[in-house]
């Protein structure tokens, strides 16, 4: 093992800021585990935490960002019971929330891997053992270390707060990590999945993953309509929302009677807006998501496992084109962006 290792990191918030540096390896303290790590993928997220527009709190700097890891453990510190060295394992991104409720301090938006603590995008970093999931077994490391966020927040809102069931419709917006999870995983439960996109040749990309059916919101800009229709007039049992804004409007237009919308995304506002009346008569629930708890990532892990799922990557970059990695993220990839670090 070298001495140094590099890391990106930002001396003050900024994509412009972002550069490439040198720093000791890091060594791990009780029941903590140095990780090498052999790829991160990119998330809306670290983008937003990197221009400064996300947390109340801006981190410590030098910062280095990104949430999202996958590694091998090459050294544990003393007291670690959980894993050993050679295991292979993703971060859990709240670092904190186990199962069950989550601490008091996720409102503040506190201990978050990639912002304000400190991220992954570096060749060694250090994790409390309890932070560390193992990956799944089926998964590539480039595969693997896209779960952390995107999978678990699909995962999350699908299972853990919608409880989707075979047979049952469920609407999916766009095709970003987040959506083509659900889209994975509502399909191997066996759910109807039906997905929105202004790309035709994204949504026949969709199909291919086993969409029920599709959407194209330029031609069809009232989709709520279209859902309706496709089903016979019932509507959707569960709506991923990822744009905000007036988009909810439609969402609770296209829900079925105890429809569930989970609110994840906020593409074109941060501001949701929606009527009042449609959303009683439907005795509907609207539930925001943000990512989930540890529990949650492990039997995730294990359905990968068990359905066979592969994440879909849209590309893989080399650690030294971090820069350019995250300017694919802002052109709208279809899945995952990851850089590779090993």
């Amino acid at each position: 093992m070298s001495e140094l290792m590099s890391v990106w990191q930002l001396p003050r918030m900024g994509m412009a800021h972002l550069e490439i540096a040198h720093r000791p390896v890091p060594q791990p303290g009780p029941n903590e585990l140095l990780v090498r790590v052999a790829a991160v993928s990119l998330n809306y997220r670290d983008a937003l935490v990197i221009s400064g527009a996300l947390l109340q709190t801006p981190p410590a700097m030098p910062f280095v960002p990104v949430s999202d890891v996958a590694g091998t453990v090459v050294v544990t510190g003393p007291g670690t019971t959980r894993f050993r060295v050679g295991d292979r394992i993703i971060g859990n991104f709240w670092t904190q929330w186990l199962d069950d409720l989550p601490p008091a301090e996720m409102l503040r938006h506190g201990l978050s891997l990639g912002g304000p603590l400190p991220g992954m995008l570096a060749e060694y970093v250090v994790i409390h053992e309890d932070v560390a999931v193992r990956a799944p077994c089926s998964l590539t490391d480039e595969e693997a270390c896209t779960l952390p966020v995107a999978a678990l927040t699909a995962w999350f809102a699908l299972i853990e707060a919608a409880h989707v069931s075979a047979g049952q419709t469920v609407v999916v917006q766009g095709t970003g990590g987040v959506s083509l999870f659900g889209l994975q995983f509502a399909t191997a439960l066996g759910a109807r999945v039906i997905i929105t996109s202004r790309s035709e040749e994204k949504l026949s990309r969709a199909a291919g993953l086993g969409a029920w059916a599709t959407i194209n919101t330029l031609r069809t800009p009232e989709w709520a309509r279209a859902v309706v229709e496709l089903t016979g007039g019932e509507g959707a049992d569960h709506i991923l929302e990822m744009i905000g804004g007036d988009n909810l409007r439609q969402s609770v237009e296209a829900l079925a009677g105890d429809g569930h919308i989970l609110q994840i995304g906020f593409l074109e506002d941060t501001e949701i807006r929606l009527p009042a009346i449609p959303l009683q008569l439907r005795r509907a629930t609207l539930r925001g998501v943000s990512v989930g708890h540890r529990r949650a990532l492990e039997d995730m892990n294990l359905a990968f496992d068990t359905f066979c799922i592969k994440p879909v990557i849209d590309q893989v970059f080399s650690f030294d084109e971090a820069p350019n990695a995250f300017n694919r993220l802002q052109e709208g990839p279809f899945g995952k962006v990851v850089i590779r670090v090993a």
